[in-house]
């Protein structure tokens, strides 16, 4: 964990503080020796439990404060607490940025929290809204103010309503559980669950984050937030070198094919395709070469070899030209498994059924060969670049 904030410091006494202030008066006392608190009188917790609570943790050694905290946890509900200590354990850790907070927040806007059940149901179950006070003073807390704003008056869209929630300042761990809530098969169709799934996805992995299926609920998925670590060092290179190539369509669909692997492996090839089918279109337009909607992937590479020099021809030494020859065939067979193994067309019932592992060596096989044009492309760049640098000092002299 890094280091705390002096800030949060002050804050945490604070909240504990708080806490332990909730207890009857008699109890304090006792409440601050099980939490390794100095002791102290009744008559003192009595004239002021939060008084007798912060002058013992003012002497409280500052890295000992987060441990009273989980204790104290262990004996009350406080979610401005367990916020606060949420918070401070995420310290160091990979966290969301508040650019993905508020595009996880824009999926929201224009569509109803769930589609099996009341909205205000859902956040009953994702937040612990009797332990959060209203900003506007309500008595009832934000639930209240929730019925008043999205049931008696409706003004307030989804995105007001998860902002009031605090879904841009929350600790991770809470807009986790929301999320993680709001997928959920109970709160969802199947139809509405998937797409929310995706769209969300499409944000997470930016920040290395992902919903992750990890079971089934009467056949429907489960989806937990989980941490969208590659496989394999290759995977990682091929990452790297796609994400700096397009951080956006390219690399997006190179993540899309790696998650989908292990349970989704006919989308994992039919997505290994589609990713060269983009590197391909990608260079030849930067390339100011023209191809055609209906070009499929052997065309296009047979195109970008051209411009690449990478066709066999292009080359006299027969290695280079065996090396070259072979990765044109994998392009096409990639192409090939695609229509009989992808999930392109409907399978019907005697066709084969793809394994992870098949669709590992697809995607493999496809980030490979992707990182090589993306490499072999920024090489010629880099000598076209040479070349009109040498021929301006040739000139000039």
């Amino acid at each position: 964990m890094a280091p705390i904030h002096p800030q949060l410091i002050r804050e945490l006494r604070t909240e504990i503080a708080s806490a332990i202030s909730d207890f009857k008066s008699y109890d304090v006392p006792g409440v601050c020796k099980r939490l390794g608190l100095a002791d102290g009188d009744s008559e003192e917790a009595f004239r002021s439990k939060f008084k007798y609570a912060s002058n013992r943790l003012a002497a409280f050694p500052a890295d000992d404060l987060l441990g009273v905290a989980k204790l104290l946890l262990q004996e009350v509900s406080s979610y401005r607490l367990s916020e606060l200590v949420a918070k401070i354990q995420e310290l160091g850790r990979p966290a969301l940025t508040e650019v993905t907070r508020r595009r996880l927040l824009s999926v929201f806007k224009s569509r109803r929290l769930a589609t099996e059940m009341e909205d205000v149901e859902l956040i009953q179950r994702a937040w612990p809204v009797a332990e959060i006070p209203s900003a506007f003073g309500s008595t009832g807390g934000i639930l209240e103010d929730i019925y008043q704003h999205t049931v008696r008056n409706y003004d307030w869209d989804n995105d007001e309503l998860l902002i009031q929630l605090g879904f841009l300042t929350c600790s991770q761990a809470q807009l986790f559980r929301f999320l993680e809530e709001v997928t959920a098969p109970v709160v969802q169709t199947s139809e509405a669950q998937a797409t929310l799934v995706s769209e969300l996805n499409g944000h997470l992995q930016h920040d290395g984050f992902r919903l992750a299926m990890t079971g089934k609920v009467s056949g429907s998925p489960i989806y937990k937030i989980q941490q969208a670590v590659l496989g394999s060092p290759a995977d990682q290179g091929i990452s790297a070198a796609l994400q700096a190539f397009d951080p956006g369509d390219v690399h997006s669909r190179w993540i899309a094919a790696v998650e989908r692997r292990i349970d989704d492996p006919r989308g994992a090839i039919t997505l290994a395709r589609t990713l060269l089918e983009d590197v391909c279109k990608w260079i030849l337009a930067e390339a100011n070469v023209d191809c055609q909607e209906k070009d499929d992937l052997p065309v296009l590479y047979r195109k970008l070899a051209k411009v690449l020099r990478l066709a066999p021809d292009d080359h006299t030494e027969q290695t280079f030209r065996q090396l070259l020859g072979s990765c044109q065939q994998i392009v096409e067979l990639l192409g090939s498994l695609r229509s009989k193994l992808g999930d392109a067309h409907s399978p019907g019932p005697k066709r084969a059924k793809p394994s992870p592992r098949h669709a590992e060596l697809a995607v493999n096989l496809s980030g490979t060969m992707a990182t090589f044009l993306v490499d072999t492309w920024k090489a010629r760049k880099d000598e076209a670049s040479k070349a009109s640098e040498s021929a301006e000092v040739t000139d000039a002299q």
